[in-house]
């Protein structure tokens, strides 16, 4: 087993030449109170501004731009905790690690079960998606494990990307409105969508086939090295 204190980080996004300057810069001019603990705070309070603002949506549409403006939040806390640390060297791995990733984990929960309750996706549309997401988190964990690399990017897409995507979506479900869309399938009786379901759906199936994919293929590699 590797030691989690040693792994190799991989994060190889889509928006990375853009974030990672933004994020050097930010933590070299964070005031001196600012922490990686208070950063890791501000990121979860953007997860619940998300949640509540999505409950909200349901009175009035104009609380997706909150719900969007909570996705930077979350980014700003979550993404720059790490960055400050490594910046000042206050670096605590094992701390840092299971803090980060633990808050990660219930932060994308309480996102989605609050994604769920918009009228404009399907609660077992969002809870289908957080599976998905779950279960490549636990694969990237099991993986740096054993492995000793954390992977958090796969085609070039990672959470950055996915809040980007959200807020796309947001975008598109205040100007789209609500649109419920109906399908007939004999004995089954009658599906009820909207166009934002596909897009969660889509979401879902990327995330579970990067699941699946990397699972086998770090299996079968294990395998043949025999341990």
């Amino acid at each position: 087993m590797s030691d989690i204190t040693r792994h190799r980080r991989v994060n190889d996004i889509l928006l990375g030449p853009l974030e990672r300057p933004t994020l050097r810069w930010l933590a070299a001019h964070m005031p001196a109170w600012i922490t990686p603990d208070i950063c890791t705070l501000i990121g979860v309070s953007g997860a619940f501004g998300v949640a509540f603002s999505y409950v909200l949506s349901i009175y009035d549409k104009t609380f997706l731009w909150l719900a969007s403006l909570g996705f930077i939040i979350n980014w700003f806390g979550d993404s720059l905790d790490g960055t400050l640390a490594r910046y000042r060297h206050t670096e605590r791995p094992r701390f840092g690690f299971f803090v980060d990733h633990t808050t990660d984990a219930f932060s994308v929960t309480v996102i989605f079960l609050g994604l769920g309750m918009t009228p404009y996706i399907s609660f077992n549309i969002a809870c289908l998606a957080l599976i998905a997401y779950l279960l490549l988190s636990v694969l990237v964990f099991v993986r740096t494990s054993v492995v000793g690399e954390f992977k958090i990017s796969y085609s070039k897409l990672g959470p950055t990307e996915i809040r980007a995507l959200a807020i796309l979506l947001n975008i598109a479900m205040y100007f789209g409105g609500v649109r419920i869309s109906s399908l007939t399938f004999g004995t089954l009786g009658q599906i009820i969508f909207t166009p934002y379901d596909l897009m969660i759906a889509v979401i879902a199936l990327l995330l579970l086939s990067f699941f699946l994919v990397t699972a086998i293929r770090e299996t079968i590699r294990l395998a043949k090295e025999n341990k």
